[in-house]
């Protein structure tokens, strides 16, 4: 993929059109898996992504897990299928209403952070579900710099101007999709009008952008966090630190982040099209990842896995046709990856590697 470009990518996609039903759904699947994985493991959900699909796909909660951050999950996935409800009305303009019910939707409810200041002293915050922040948010960033957003003042009147801004510069058509996603997303962010919950938000309002406009949705990969922080940071210091500039920051401004925002976009349309066009059996995919197993031994045992209630070493040895010894070390490398992991009752797996 070193030589993709957004064109080349954009034109794979429209090769595969139609999709079939059930390659809609597999892609569907796929992507509500991967999105709020990723989307709340930036921000700190600790969830694994077996844990994320068992839990979305199935309503089930294994192992270890934290309430907070498995309410959290759940929540984000009836956000993501508000936000993608809401693309699909395409002639009802976008509102902050909506915006602020998204929100609520990630949140639920209001809560009250505690946190100690220096010297010492204990204080307290709530945190507002669907309502504009009541208090000045900032942000460290990787170099140690203090970064300020919007006033809680300047809020209400920069989201209107946004909103506003994106509703005409949507039916005035100058901007490309992916340019329109990327501004709207760097503005919000400049603005962050919430006291939780921003990058989330910013996150489902580009694939709000991207599907109300026919492009395959996205994700941005937590593995990549630096990369997408580093992007927006280089954005903000050729736009300077007044946050009123940042929320009126034009396309031209934000060169770096766009160019961040057009590789990412290419990559994952590109390997959607894999995902859904290429057809080799050692070929999966995990998080995002094109995985090419060198022998079929790992297909034939995944494929086992997938199939059979339960499987001991000797009906893998029969199964695949290798000693025990080499299974061994074929488990040891899927579990040490998390594509596989052990089942509740004796001799059964879970795969979260998919074709």
């Amino acid at each position: 993929m070193k030589h993709l470009n957004l064109s080349k990518a954009l034109t794979a996609w429209q090769n595969i059109q139609p999709l079939s039903e059930k390659d809609r759904e597999r892609l569907s699947r796929r992507f509500t898996v991967d999105f709020n994985y990723n989307s709340n493991h930036i921000e700190g959900n600790t969830l694994t992504y077996g844990q994320t699909e068992i839990l979305l796909l199935f309503g089930k909660v294994i192992g270890e897990a934290d309430t907070r951050d498995v309410q959290e999950m759940t929540a984000s996935n009836v956000g993501l299928r508000m936000m993608t409800e809401e693309a699909a009305l395409k002639d009802i303009p976008l509102t902050q209403n909506f915006i602020r019910t998204l929100h609520k939707t990630l949140l639920r409810e209001d809560y009250t952070v505690y946190c100690n200041l220096p010297g010492g002293i204990s204080t307290s915050y709530v945190i507002h579900a669907g309502q504009y922040k009541t208090r000045p948010n900032s942000v460290i960033n990787r170099y140690g710099d203090r970064f300020e957003y919007a006033s809680p003042e300047e809020t209400p009147g920069l989201m209107a101007d946004l909103v506003d801004w994106y509703n005409a510069a949507e039916q005035e058509g100058k901007l490309y999709p992916v340019e329109l996603a990327a501004l709207f997303h760097y503005r919000y962010i400049r603005i962050h009008p919430f006291e939780d919950g921003n990058g989330r938000i910013a996150r489902l309002m580009v694939n709000y952008i991207l599907s109300r406009h026919n492009y395959p949705m996205i994700v941005v990969r937590s593995r990549k966090k630096s990369e997408y922080l580093e992007a927006l940071h280089q954005a903000d210091l050729e736009v300077g630190p007044v946050p009123s500039d940042g929320a009126h920051a034009d396309i031209k401004d934000i060169r770096p982040f766009l160019k961040y925002f057009n590789e990412l976009v290419s990559t994952e349309i590109y390997n959607d099209v894999l995902f859904l066009s290429e057809k080799n059996e050692n070929v999966w995919w995990y998080d995002g990842e094109r995985i090419a197993f060198r022998t079929p031994s790992y297909t034939k045992l995944l494929n086992a896995m997938r199939t059979q209630p339960t499987l001991t070493l000797a009906d893998m040895k029969e199964e695949i046709g290798i000693s025990i010894t080499a299974i061994q070390k074929l488990l040891d490398r899927l579990i040490s990856k998390k594509y596989i992991e052990r089942g509740e009752k004796e001799g059964s797996w879970r795969v979260f590697l998919t074709q």
